[in-house]
């Protein structure tokens, strides 16, 4: 059977402040229309309101089936499901793609219910806090879906240049088999699967690049998959690809806007993508959780390189009530190793991604965070996805967590963070060699500890109100933000050591608002305008200057 689309008109009805545990029930009286994917909490009447939704829709099967999943591609912040009344469990766990089994459904009609809270509530909610800089909005981001069959095929590259794949099948009930693999619609491979696996030649084969972004499909009966042939390695202080030197050019991008939120339509994302390559740019960081699949295919077709990682940040560092809060509760680390490893699973055959990350500036000098990340690097590398792991650091003086890591990435704001940067050669040379947060300071602090890894600038950046242009450039202005990246890319073009860059941020968003717990908020309504585009993709003076130094960085 095809998968059943349930996006669409649901009926719905909103328990501001109330849990799920409050309200939940699959015979409410609805009080409106809500759209699947959409954030209701964008909508005038329920405008960044936190509480309980409720949904409720119809569907109709026309046979029956022994079991079938209720497919979620991300959701805020935790949901209970129930078909008929029957209770598929609460999951908690922002952003990412959901695979819910549903047990056999008879023919005829039946009844989907949810209860999607966007409350921050620590004995509920553990991976997404109140203090996190980026907003946390409810809803179905990008779509439901009812699907009848889990099998999946997961393609590893083993050879680049001579195109050998290796075939997982994962969900078949098979693991030793003889079969006939089909490539690209048209190309039959005969395979041995033992265990769930065969390696094969994927006959005229084409690698997949930025340059050119090629892409297969491998059917083995009715379940087929897209996938692309490249290898990733990290080696003598550089990234490859396909066994050449790669240098990234980058911009963070949270998957974001002011209209829809979260639920970003597809011809945002593609917008996304054409201007960032308009800059020059060959890289996203996918800003601070798991990303649509969607973003992921066009990226994919579009030659786009990837990080993605799971939801995290600042953990550990004592921005709660007690400073080892998350890092010493057992929930919060198994979900956190729960939702990276799903996050591989679901982004297993996408060429694009080429990093697979975590915990956004967690504390990484703390021995508790050692054990974390110590715990999210294996479950990466036990999937044996082909990936690099890394994650964003800010605690650069003694941290011990990037000895799990295959690249050093950090994050510094040197001269905004805190905020003083001086005149124009003041705040370069912070830019460059400050002793607390310098680039050429912290790459040199890595590389007498990691002989050879790459190292990477993962954010780094500043505000820039769209219009507001000052001849004196004051901070805030666009004046100041163009200043700034050129001091910025300046340095990392002129550092051998750093392998790559990617600039905090590609538009401005949402982080917090009036009434956010224990935060004052941003100075412009809520919204970062750190942005090299503000958060309808105008563009700031500092577009044209990405566009310049781009042009100036390593080709690899």
């Amino acid at each position: 059977m095809t998968p059943l689309p349930l996006h669409g008109s649901w009926s719905f009805r909103f328990e501001e402040g109330k849990s799920i545990e409050d309200v939940a029930d699959p015979s409410f009286a609805a009080t409106d229309t809500m759209v699947v994917p959409g954030c209701f909490d964008l909508l005038p009447r329920w405008y960044l309101k936190r509480g309980t939704a409720l949904y409720r829709r119809t569907f109709t099967l026309e046979t029956s089936v022994p079991t079938a999943w209720l497919v979620v591609d991300g959701m805020g912040l935790r949901a209970d499901f129930r078909i008929d009344g029957r209770p598929l469990g609460v999951h908690p766990y922002p952003y990412s793609r959901l695979e819910i089994e549903t047990g056999p459904l008879d023919a005829g009609e039946h009844t989907i219910f949810a209860a999607l809270d966007n409350r921050f509530d620590w004995a509920t909610m553990k991976l997404a806090r109140p203090y996190y800089d980026f907003y946390f909005h409810g809803g179905f981001y990008h779509g439901v879906s009812l699907v009848f069959d889990n099998r999946k095929l997961f393609v590893r590259t083993r050879d680049y240049a001579t195109g050998t794949v290796e075939i997982e099948t994962v969900n078949f009930t098979e693991r030793d088999f003889d079969a006939t693999l089909r490539f690209d619609g048209k190309n039959d491979v005969a395979a041995t699967f033992c265990g769930g696996r065969a390696t094969v030649r994927v006959p005229d084969f084409r690698l997949w690049s930025p340059e050119e972004p090629n892409l297969h499909t491998v059917a083995l009966n009715d379940v087929r998959a897209r996938f692309g042939i490249r290898a990733v390695e990290a080696r003598d202080r550089r990234i490859f690809l396909n066994g050449k030197p790669i240098y990234l050019k980058g911009l963070n991008r949270h998957d974001t806007h002011p209209d829809f939120g979260p639920a970003t339509p597809e011809e945002v994302m593609i917008g996304d993508i054409q201007r960032l390559k308009s800059l020059g740019g060959n890289f996203f960081r996918g800003a601070h959780y798991p990303q649509s699949q969607r973003f992921l295919d066009l990226c994919d077709e579009n030659g786009v390189l990837v990080w993605e990682e799971s939801l995290g940040w600042g953990n550990g560092q004592g921005y709660t009530d007690r400073e080892d809060f998350e890092l010493a509760d057992q929930a919060f680390l198994d979900q956190q190793v729960a939702q990276t490893r799903n996050m591989v699973r679901q982004s297993f055959n996408h060429p694009s991604v080429i990093l697979f990350g975590f915990l956004n500036e967690v504390a990484s000098p703390k021995p508790a965070a050692l054990a974390l990340v110590t715990r999210l690097a294996e479950a990466i590398r036990n999937e044996d996805s082909g990936r690099l792991v890394t994650f964003a650091c800010n605690c650069w003086k003694g941290d011990l967590c990037n000895a799990c890591t295959d690249v050093v990435s950090f994050n510094s704001y040197p001269g905004t963070i805190p905020c003083y940067p001086g005149l124009p050669d003041e705040l370069a040379e912070k830019v460059r060699n400050d002793p607390s947060s310098g680039f050429n300071t912290i790459a040199a602090y890595f590389r007498a500890l990691y002989h050879d890894k790459p190292i990477l600038l993962s954010e780094s950046g500043c505000a820039g109100q769209y219009g507001l242009r000052d001849p004196a450039a004051g901070w805030g202005s666009e004046d100041f933000q163009a200043e700034y990246i050129a001091d910025i890319l300046e340095t990392v073009r002129d550092n051998p050591d750093i392998a790559g860059c990617c600039l905090w941020q590609m538009n401005d968003n949402r982080t917090y608002h009036r009434n956010s717990p224990g935060q004052v908020g941003k100075p412009w309504a809520g919204f970062s305008a750190a942005g090299i585009f503000d958060s309808h993709r105008n563009p700031k003076l500092s577009a044209a200057t990405v566009r310049r130094l781009f042009a100036e960085l390593p080709a690899r």
